[in-house]
Formats: C-alpha cells, structure tokens, sequence
C-alpha cells in the first residue's frame, strides 16, 4: 500500500517525505509506504482539468491506496478552495481515497511558526522567535531569512527537506491551522490504507 503524494515546488519533491515519514513514525506503524511526490506546477492544482490529470497520474502509482495533494494557499482560501479542489480529485479517484492541503499560505509558515527548534540550524539566529501569528504572515520565506544570520539565506530546493527533518510537529500543530489539516489528512490515508490508527494526533499534540 502507497501513499501517493502530489506537491507543487521542488522542495516539496524533498521535503514532503520527510514529512509524511515523521508523522508515520509518530503512529508507530510503517504498514504502508510514502512515494517520491509528483511535482505539479500551482496553476495544474487550480483546475478541475489538471487537477483531474493529475489524479489519473498519481493513480498510475502500482498499489496506490491514497493520494495527498499539497500545495500553497497564497491568496486562496483553504477553507473555501481546499475542499473545491478535493471535490475534483475525489470525482476522479473514485474509490482511492484523496485528501488535499492547502499550507497557509505557505510550507513555510511551519517552519516560522517552530523556528525555536531550528535555532542555530543551517543559518538561523541563535535566539530566533517563532512568528506569534504565522498564518497571517504574507512573505513567509521572507520571514524565515528575517530570523537567519546575516549572510543566510533560504533556497526550498537546499532547506526544506533539512527544515522539515527538524521542525517541532508539536510546536507546528498547535501554532498553525493549516498543519493540522496535515496531520488529519495523513491520518485520514492511513485509515484508508487499512491502518488502525491509535489516538491521533497524539494526545500530547492537542
């Protein structure tokens, strides 16, 4: 059984494993396997028609058993786009279970809503303070750098995997909305996946 996601930028090519594999391991049960994403462009994840092909190309997957579509909200709301696009993705998976994230309003409002657990990482401040409202945050990679030593800078492609292996899941699901949406939608495919989920997310998360 397969987890197929389908992720917008390169980064996430390299960063949503890493994701997806820390909350299995925070379920303790590795019955099923996270796939290498497929990259969509955001304008491919914002029409019934491209949203549609790519579901046929997530189901392609040999033992595909659920599909998770991730992309940044930017000025989309999730709450109104989010189960739009999911409606589509549904329609065409049939029976194979799709969930669809919208990161608001971007992946990395995760990482400036945890940035404590990243201090002294790859650049960042030794005394860096997480965003107090990360989510109304407009340039979340701006900042990101604007809590990075001078000289630092943040390249997706270079950091976000690295970010994403650091981050506090905790500290990100009670700061930010949008990440726990992740964490029920992963939940949601593994219970798809023939998982017998313990409480989740776990108690100490709530």
């Amino acid at each position: 059984m397969i987890i197929q996601p389908v992720v917008e930028g390169y980064g996430e090519v390299d960063a949503v494993p890493v994701l997806l594999r820390r909350l299995q391991a925070e379920l303790g049960l590795f019955t099923f396997q996270i796939a290498r994403p497929i990259r969509r462009r955001r304008s491919q994840l914002a029409t019934e028609e491209q949203v549609r092909l790519s579901v046929r190309l997530a189901m392609g997957t040999p033992e595909c058993s659920g599909i998770l579509i991730l992309f940044d909200s930017d000025d989309a709301c999730p709450k109104d786009f989010g189960p739009t696009v999911k409606a589509w993705a549904q329609a065409e998976a049939g029976a194979t279970r799709c969930e669809v994230v919208l990161a608001h309003p971007e992946y990395e409002t995760w990482f400036i809503a945890t940035v404590e657990s990243l201090r002294g990482f790859r650049g960042v401040k030794p005394d860096a303070i997480s965003h107090p409202t990360p989510e109304d945050v407009r340039d979340c990679k701006g900042a990101l750098e604007d809590r990075m030593e001078f000289g630092s800078s943040y390249s997706p492609r270079v950091d976000q995997a690295a970010f994403t292996a650091q981050i506090d899941l905790r500290q990100a699901h009670i700061a930010s909305r949008s990440f726990r949406r992740m964490t029920k939608a992963f939940g949601d495919l593994a219970a798809a996946a023939g998982v017998e989920l313990p409480a989740w997310p776990p108690e100490a998360w709530r």
